[in-house]
């Protein structure tokens, strides 16, 4: 029997390389983004409508996301594993340089976006006993200069992800929080405001995560026996650990 998998921010990235993973063990796939030509490749590129259904809206806008959701056909409603990706990092700079349009627009979508449509699905999610995984960072345990708002908003995410696991308790429901290091995708040129210098002095000679790297963790923790349940995953590149702690110093 066809297991079905939604995926937020399949356009690229993780996303795309979650899908592209699923679809080779032949799973259905709701594919969700805003750029409707991205979608409507993909979904081409992994075996047309019969396998894959493409859902073009803004996952900050509740009404748009029911609009969505309600529309689905019968054979994409039966909901199997919710992979909770679209997400973004708007600026890298201090928080008092930051501008607060960014983080707004980074709570709307890596917080607000994530739990309607977490919150929309979860009944279907019950009754079929399945999966949410959700992209986090290792924002959500570690700070760095620059991550303010977009640390914050992952902390939620990981937070939001123990949290659902706890209530969901009883009810077969796994959940999982994906808390990615340095990865190589378009997320740095959205960031940058697509700034490709900044973007290629980022990973130079870094060896970062891929996207596919990611899609295989999520796909085996996907395929693990119904009774495992992994709540957190912590992932980074060899190449990545843990610098000093600042230190300040005044001067006289």
């Amino acid at each position: 029997m066809s297991q079905t998998a939604f995926i937020t921010g399949a356009t690229s990235g993780f996303g795309k390389a979650v899908a592209q993973r699923f679809a080779r063990e032949g799973w259905s796939l709701v594919l969700t983004g805003r750029r409707k030509d991205r979608l409507d490749a993909l979904v081409e590129e992994l075996g047309g409508q019969e396998r894959a259904l493409a859902l073009c809206f803004d996952i900050r806008d509740e009404t748009e996301t029911r609009s969505a959701l309600a529309s689905l056909p019968a054979g994409f409603r039966d909901i199997d594993v919710l992979v909770n990706n679209a997400g973004l990092a708007l600026g890298n700079g201090p928080a008092q340089d930051c501008d607060l349009d960014h983080w707004k627009t980074m709570i709307d979508t890596n917080i607000t976006g994530l739990v309607t449509i977490t919150r929309l699905l979860l009944d279907t999610l019950i009754a079929r006993r399945g999966l949410v995984v959700n992209l986090a960072s290792i924002a959500s345990n570690w700070p760095y200069p620059g991550g303010n708002v977009y640390g914050g908003t992952k902390a939620f995410v990981r937070q939001f992800s123990l949290g659902l696991r706890s209530d969901l308790s009883g009810k077969g429901v796994r959940v999982t929080s994906i808390e990615p290091g340095l990865s190589e995708s378009e997320f740095t040129l959205v960031r940058t405001g697509g700034d490709k210098a900044a973007y290629d002095r980022l990973y130079a000679g870094a060896n970062p995560l891929q996207p596919e790297d990611i899609a295989e963790t999520i796909h085996w923790v996907a395929s693990l026996p119904p009774h495992v349940n992994i709540n957190s995953l912590e992932i980074m590149p060899v190449s990545q650990s843990w610098a000093p702690f600042q230190i300040h110093r005044e001067t006289t």
